[in-house]
C-alpha cells in the first residue's frame, strides 16, 4: 500500500469537540465541509433576513407615524412654509371739513423692497439700484441695508427706498428682468393737502413705537394693529383712533423658496375706519392764517349755539406731513428751537391772562350775589387801594372814569369798579364762579392737548407756593391778572355761555363720523346729548346786562371795540382785553419801546354776532402785540365778517325793526 490510514481518534460522548473546518485530502484532493458551510450559510441569512425585517418594521412604524398618527402637525409645518397669512392693513377713514373738503387723505406710495439671496450679490444689486433709479445712496447707507439684508430673515425684505416717483416706478419696470430678488410694495400713506393750516386741530398720524404697542398691548388692541405702519399721535387722529382706524384683514398666499408671492389662495377683507366731518370751515381755518401773518397768537371761532369750531387756529404752525413721512432730527431739532414754539397749541395749551374779558363774567357773580345792581353807582378813581394799604391798583386810565355802573364800567373797561367788586366778594366766591363758567377744567374739546389754566384759591396757592391767600392777590383778579390763567378756548366757552343767555355747550370738532362702506346710511353725531345745562343764576334777566355791556363796549358811544366795528352790517357784542406780562413798578409808566418783545402786554378780544341770536362766537390772543381793542378787535370784525357775510350770507342779520334802548350811564344806543 502506498498510504497507510491513520486511525481515527475516538469520539467523545459527552465531551465537547471542536470542530475545525479543514480540507481533507483524499487521493491526493482537497474535500470542503460542505455541511459546516451551509450551516454558516443559513445562519447568516436568517440574521439578515430579521435584521431586514425588523429595519422595515421600524421604517414603517415611523412611516404610519408621520403619515396618519402626526399627519395634521406636519402638514401644518409644511403649509406654514409654503403659504403664508399676511394682515392687509384697513384703510384710514378720511377727515373732511363741514363742507366735504377733504383735509386729510390717503395716498398710495410705493416702496423698493429686496429679498436677500444666496445666488445674488446684494451689496451690488443696492448699488446698481441707486445708480438706476438714482436713489442717490450713500456708501453710509448701503452699509446699512446690507446689514439689514444679513441680519433680517429669510422672507424679510429690505426696504431700499420710499416713496418712488412715477419715473422710477417707469425705470423699474422696464429693467425688473435684471433684479430678480427685488420688488415693488405698495402701501397708503397719510396725506395732509392743506399742510400747516389745520394742524392743531387734525393732528397727524406717524410711526407705531414702542411706547404705542405697550400701550396697544395693554388695551388688548395689538391684533388689530398687525401690518401698520402708523398710528394718531395727536389732534382729531389720536383722539378718534379708534373710529379712523378700522378692522384689520388677512390674506392666505403661497409663496416660493425666496419668499415672493406666487398666488393668493384665501382673501378675508379689512373694515375701513370711519370717515370723519369735522365743523371746522377750511376757508375760514385760512383766513385766520392769513390775519395773523407773522403775529404769535390763537384765533377760535365757534357757533356758540351748538359748540361746533367753525375756525381753530394757533400760529405760528408747521406742516404734519414731515411726521407721516418720517421727521429728520435736524427738522425736528428747527421746531423745538424755533421762537415761536409751532409745537405749542395756543388754543388750548396756552395759559393767558385774560384781562378785562372776563368783567362780563364777574358781572353775572356780581349780580348773582347781591354786590351790584344795573343802578348801583360807583366812582371810578385813579387807582384803588385796599383799606390801611399805600398801594395803588391803578386803572388803565390814568385820570379814572368818573361815576360809574355796570353797564358804563363794562363799557369802557373801568379797572377800579371792577377791583371794588373783586375785593368784596372773596377769592373764596370768586373760585366758586370761575368753575362753573368752566376755569381751571376741561373744556371737554375732542383732543387731548388741552392744558387746565389756573383757577386760584387759598388752596392752590398754598400748594403751589406755600403761603397763605393775601387780600391783596384777590384784587388783581378782578380784571383777570394776578394768578388767574387761562387757555383761549376756556374764555371762548365761558363766553358763549353769556351770549347763549347761560345755556353751556361743549367745543367740539367733531361733527359726524360715516362708514364709507355704507355712504347713504345716516351719518353718527356725538355731541347732542352734552349740551343744554343752564348756568345758575338768580334771574334770568342777569345775563341780558352782561350782554347788554357787552354791546355797549362795540356801539356805543364810548365803547372801547366801537372803531374797529364802526359801519358793520351787524350789530355785534364783545369785550376787550389787555394782559400785561410784567408788573410796572409803582409810579412808573407803561413804555412798551422800553420792554423787550416777550415782556409786552398780550392784546385779547372776545366778540359774537349778531347779538340777539349769535351764530359766531370770536376769541383771539395776540401775544406781545398791545392793547386789545386796537390790535385784536379788527381781527375779530375781519373773522365775522367774512363768515357772516362772504361765506354764509342770507342768515339771520340782526332783528327787521331796531329798537332805541338806554343803559343806564352806558348811554342810549340803537339794537338790533
Amino acid at each position: 500500500m502506498l498510504f497507510k490510514r491513520k486511525k481515527p481518534k475516538e469520539r467523545l460522548l459527552f465531551g465537547r469537540e471542536k470542530r475545525k473546518r479543514r480540507r481533507v485530502k483524499k487521493g491526493g484532493i482537497n474535500v470542503r465541509n460542505t455541511e459546516l458551510e451551509n450551516s454558516i450559510f443559513k445562519s447568516r441569512m436568517l440574521i439578515g433576513i430579521v435584521t431586514i425585517i425588523v429595519m422595515a418594521g421600524i421604517l414603517f412604524a415611523n412611516l404610519y407615524y408621520l403619515q396618519i398618527v402626526s399627519y395634521d402637525t406636519y402638514s401644518t409645518r409644511s403649509n406654514e412654509n409654503r403659504i403664508r397669512v399676511l394682515p392687509v392693513v384697513p384703510q384710514r377713514g378720511i377727515i373732511y371739513d363741514r363742507n366735504h373738503v377733504v383735509l386729510a387723505d390717503n395716498r398710495p406710495v410705493y416702496h423698493l423692497v429686496l429679498f436677500p439671496h444666496k445666488d445674488y450679490n446684494t451689496k451690488e444689486t443696492i448699488e446698481r439700484l441707486s445708480e438706476l433709479l438714482e436713489l442717490n445712496l450713500t456708501e453710509n447707507d448701503v452699509k446699512n441695508l446690507v446689514y439689514l439684508a444679513r441680519t433680517r430673515g429669510r422672507f424679510n425684505g429690505v426696504e431700499i427706498a420710499d416713496a418712488l416717483t412715477d419715473t422710477q416706478l417707469s425705470v423699474f419696470a422696464v429693467n425688473r428682468y435684471r433684479f430678480p430678488n427685488v420688488q415693488i410694495s405698495a402701501n397708503l400713506k397719510r396725506f395732509y393737502p392743506f399742510a400747516n393750516i389745520a394742524t392743531h386741530a387734525i393732528g397727524y398720524v406717524s410711526r407705531i413705537n414702542q411706547q404705542d404697542v405697550e400701550k396697544l398691548t395693554e388695551e388688548g388692541k395689538i391684533d388689530n394693529y398687525e401690518g401698520s405702519l402708523a398710528i394718531g399721535k395727536l389732534g382729531i387722529e389720536k383722539y378718534y383712533e379708534d373710529l379712523l382706524h378700522g378692522t384689520t384683514g388677512s390674506r392666505e398666499v403661497e409663496v416660493d423658496s425666496h419668499g415672493r408671492v406666487i398666488r393668493t389662495l384665501k382673501y378675508n377683507p379689512p373694515k375701513p375706519g370711519l370717515d370723519l366731518t369735522l365743523t371746522l370751515d377750511i376757508r375760514l381755518q385760512y383766513y385766520a392764517q392769513e390775519l395773523l401773518g407773522n403775529m404769535r397768537g390763537a384765533i377760535a371761532a365757534i357757533e356758540p349755539s351748538t359748540g361746533e369750531l367753525l375756525a381753530f387756529y394757533s400760529n405760528p404752525s408747521y406742516d404734519p406731513n414731515l411726521f407721516v413721512r418720517g421727521i429728520r432730527s435736524n427738522e425736528y431739532s428747527k421746531l423745538l428751537n424755533h421762537p415761536g414754539r409751532p409745537l405749542i397749541n395756543r388754543v388750548t395749551q396756552g395759559g393767558y391772562a385774560p384781562a378785562s374779558t372776563v368783567k362780563p363774567l364777574l358781572t353775572i357773580m356780581g349780580l348773582n350775589e347781591g354786590l351790584i345792581t344795573t343802578t348801583s353807582t360807583y366812582f371810578g378813581a385813579s387807582a384803588f387801594m385796599l383799606p390801611g394799604s399805600s398801594h395803588r391798583f391803578r386803572d388803565w386810565r390814568s385820570w379814572g372814569h368818573g361815576w360809574l355802573d355796570i353797564y358804563r364800567a363794562i363799557e369802557l373797561s373801568a379797572d377800579t369798579y371792577f377791583y371794588d367788586l373783586a375785593y368784596r366778594a372773596g377769592i373764596d366766591r370768586i373760585h366758586q364762579y370761575l368753575d362753573l363758567f368752566g376755569f381751571g377744567r376741561s373744556t371737554g374739546i375732542d383732543i387731548n392737548e388741552e392744558s387746565l389754566g389756573v383757577n386760584p384759591s387759598r388752596e392752590w396757592k398754598e400748594r403751589r407756593f406755600k403761603d397763605r391767600w393775601h387780600l391783596g392777590d384777590t384784587v388783581p383778579i378782578g380784571i383777570g391778572q394776578g394768578y388767574w390763567t387761562t387757555t383761549l378756548l376756556q374764555l371762548v366757552k365761558a363766553h358763549c355761555i353769556v351770549a347763549n343767555y347761560g345755556k353751556e355747550v361743549t367745543p367740539h370738532l367733531l361733527k359726524f363720523s360715516q362708514n364709507p362702506l355704507e355712504p347713504t346710511a345716516e351719518p353718527e353725531s356725538y355731541h347732542d346729548a352734552l349740551d343744554g345745562e343752564l348756568f345758575p343764576v338768580k334771574d334770568q334777566s342777569y345775563w341780558d346786562v352782561s350782554r347788554a355791556g357787552m354791546y355797549l363796549v362795540v356801539n356805543g358811544p364810548e365803547g372801547t371795540g366801537r372803531r374797529a366795528f364802526y359801519g358793520a352790517k351787524y350789530k355785534a357784542a364783545g369785550k376787550s382785553g389787555t394782559a400785561q406780562i410784567v408788573s410796572i413798578k409803582q409810579g412808573q409808566k407803561y413804555d412798551a419801546s422800553k420792554l423787550k418783545v416777550e415782556h409786552r402786554d398780550n392784546a385779547l378780544f372776545v366778540a359774537f354776532a349778531p347779538f340777539v341770536h349769535p351764530r359766531i362766537l370770536v376769541g383771539i390772543i395776540l401775544e406781545n402785540e398791545g392793547g386789545g381793542s386796537a390790535k385784536a378787535a379788527p381781527l375779530a370784525r375781519k373773522m365775522i365778517d367774512k363768515y357772516l357775510l362772504e361765506l354764509y350770507p342770507g342768515g339771520y342779520m340782526g332783528e327787521s325793526e331796531p329798537v332805541r334802548v338806554k343803559f343806564g350811564m352806558g348811554g342810549t344806543v340803537l339794537v338790533q
